[in-house]
């Protein structure tokens, strides 16, 4: 017999009543956890630059320390760390080994115009700060199995090369297939030590052409339900969507790693229609108001004048960047990983999220 509505709310009074009859717990839970937490998690991190490592023309990996060489905190192959630098940040997938804590090693690849990564190639810095590791890019021994395709492109191999550096520093028994994208040959990020792949690693190098589904059938066989990651420039996902879906391959078994907004957010579907991406509209914060275009990310626009929100994945996924919208219409990317609530009390990821009209914000 099913229950009526009052019946589920008997005896409640009488637990609360209890509840407020105990003596109220004072203790400082956080005071006795907090050098745990931040040991194992910290909101910064201050290190130094030990060492430079050219990879190719276009890229380098930096080699991180911490300041005062102590173990940096642990993560898991396919982490990222994000990058404070030039008043804004980027993240940036730790390619080093899990097994290793002395350091963190940065790949960074040239991006043509890119802000960033051009002032990291081209200067000389010795210091950085940067969050704790964080993101859901990572192998799951219990839903990803011990057989897995990685598709990388550029950069994208910096998380691909940290899973096969674990692999072999803790000698796992998993099959790793790296699918790897380069514009040419000399492009080839970690070519030497991608040549010496250890047991049950296969690299196969797809070189100045498409990873399409054909070439993923001809390299990988039937895919047969394994988890693929894919990895690399933020263009390059939704073909290899494509392209994995002619293949039967079902979409809880393809992983993306966040990578970035979208280069042009009015190419996207569902960009508001007769909208100019170009067209500048008004931002006002509690610091005042400023002119900034469309299309531009409301996260970039704010740190162009000097307003900085907490922030790590830059990809509409982890959420830090989380503001309030107190009046006006702003539209958010296909790459919003927005809660369901988010809508009904007007939050949006910064990051990956344009103004439509004049809009304040709570920030």
């Amino acid at each position: 017999m099913p229950h009526r509505i009052a019946d589920l709310y008997d005896g409640s009074a009488a637990i609360e009543a209890e509840i407020a009859s105990r003596e109220p717990d004072t203790t400082d839970y956080w005071d006795q956890v907090r050098s745990t937490v931040d040991t194992y998690h910290p909101k910064r991190l201050h290190l130094r630059v030990s060492e430079v490592i050219p990879e190719t023309a276009s890229s380098a990996t930096f080699r991180l320390r911490d300041a005062g060489e102590e173990p940096l905190p642990p993560f898991l192959a396919g982490q990222y760390v994000n990058l404070f630098v030039d008043g804004t940040s980027r993240p940036y997938a730790i390619s080093s080994s899990p097994a290793d804590r002395e350091h963190y090693d940065l790949t960074v690849r040239r991006v043509p115009g890119g802000r960033v990564s051009n002032l990291l190639l081209d200067t000389e810095w010795d210091e950085a700060t940067t969050t704790g590791p964080m993101g859901t890019f990572y192998y799951n021994p219990l839903f990803h199995g011990d057989d897995v395709v990685f598709i990388a492109g550029g950069s994208g191999v910096a998380p691909a090369m940290s899973m096969i550096r674990d692999i072999q520093d803790n000698n796992l028994a998993r099959r790793f297939h790296l699918i790897y994208g380069s514009r040419t040959s000399d492009d080839v990020i970690f070519r030497e030590e991608l040549d010496r792949a250890v047991e049950g690693v296969r690299v196969d190098h797809v070189i100045g052409d498409l990873i399409t589904a054909d070439v993923i059938r001809d390299l990988a066989g039937e895919l047969d339900g394994r988890m693929v990651y894919v990895c690399g420039p933020q263009a390059m996902y939704p073909f290899t969507l494509a392209e994995l879906g002619r293949l039967g391959h079902p979409r809880h078994r393809i992983r993306f790693e966040a990578n970035g907004a979208p280069s042009d957010p009015a190419a996207q579907a569902s960009w508001p229609t007769g909208c100019d991406p170009t067209q500048e509209v008004t931002v006002t914060t509690r610091e005042g108001s400023f002119r900034t275009p469309r299309n531009r990310p409301l996260l970039d626009a704010l740190e162009d004048h000097g307003i900085t929100p907490e922030t790590a994945c830059r990809s509409g996924e982890c959420s830090l960047c989380r503001v309030r919208v107190v009046k006006g219409e702003v539209h958010s990317a296909d790459e919003a990983k927005l809660r369901m609530s988010d809508a009904t009390f007007g939050y949006v990821h910064c990051c990956v999220a344009y103004p439509m009209t004049d809009v304040e914000l709570d920030v």
